[in-house]
């Protein structure tokens, strides 16, 4: 097991995946990509398998993207910088998709794609304090890779409003345009997960499967769909990667400055 992913199964067969790069706030690289992505597809081939939570080391959930990843990018060609977004595409999708019930532990902070791995759990829990984003715009980026799966999570009209302006907000907003189910006190955080994980064990384990199904079935949400998205999503975020927008956005982050488009106060 990768050591940027840390794996831990209790006795009642509930596997808490932590994404351990705790110095860039859990940011996702292509090591992290690759090592979790392996980790749900090795588990859902685990018939003792009851449920997996997904939670980030130390003070942050995830940043999203490794900025300092994604500036390497600048000189990569349209189709490298696709196949570097395929691969957080095809994470997303496994996760979405995974047979068995996912529950997002969330213990801190959660910007850009660490939004997207929330909206692929089927149920999140937050900490009060935490904060999220989808800040991509900021940069002269957008959340592309992640949209479809925030915008079934909160809404057209919430994504709208969030993907526009890259602001920030809290647990409460978060709850409220559905983003989040429920939230607790950092110290009641493991109390509150451990209450969900109960109902989910008093569940049939097939039936689980099964409602999850469902629950696809119903709303027209299928794996041969979303990846004809992904397709589309990748090929965006690899063209803005590469043109002078994105690269001033990114750019202006590194260097903390403001990007030529924003206005001076």
């Amino acid at each position: 097991m990768s050591q940027v992913i840390h794996q831990q199964r209790d006795k009642h067969g509930v596997v808490t995946l932590t994404l351990n790069r705790p110095a860039v706030h859990n940011a996702f690289n292509a090591e992290l990509i690759s090592a979790l992505t392996s980790s749900l597809l090795m588990l859902g081939q685990d018939t003792n398998l009851r449920a997996v939570v997904i939670t980030g080391a130390e003070k942050a959930f995830s940043a999203g993207a490794d900025i300092n990843e994604m500036h390497a990018g600048i000189s990569a060609s349209d189709a490298e910088n696709q196949q570097q977004a395929m691969a957080l595409a095809v994470l997303l999708r496994t996760l979405n998709y995974f047979p068995k019930p996912t529950l997002a532990k969330v213990n801190g902070a959660a910007f850009g794609g660490g939004v997207g791995l929330i909206s692929c759990c089927d149920i999140a829990i937050a900490a009060d304090h935490c904060k999220f984003g989808l800040t991509e715009t900021r940069l002269g980026l957008v959340p592309a890779v992640i949209s479809p799966y925030v915008i079934r999570r909160i809404g057209e009209p919430a994504a709208r409003r969030y993907f526009l302006n890259g602001d920030r907000f809290d647990a409460t907003e978060a709850r409220r345009i559905g983003l989040i189910h429920e939230t607790c006190t950092a110290k009641s955080l493991e109390d509150s997960v451990s209450i969900e994980l109960n109902k989910i064990l008093a569940s049939g384990p097939i039936a689980s499967i099964f409602a999850k199904q469902l629950v696809f079935a119903i709303s027209g949400s299928d794996q041969e769909k979303q990846k004809r998205l992904d397709e589309n999503t990748t090929a965006m975020i690899a063209r803005l990667r590469t043109s002078d927008e994105g690269q001033e956005g990114l750019q202006a982050f590194l260097n903390k400055r403001r990007p030529a488009w924003q206005p001076k106060k």
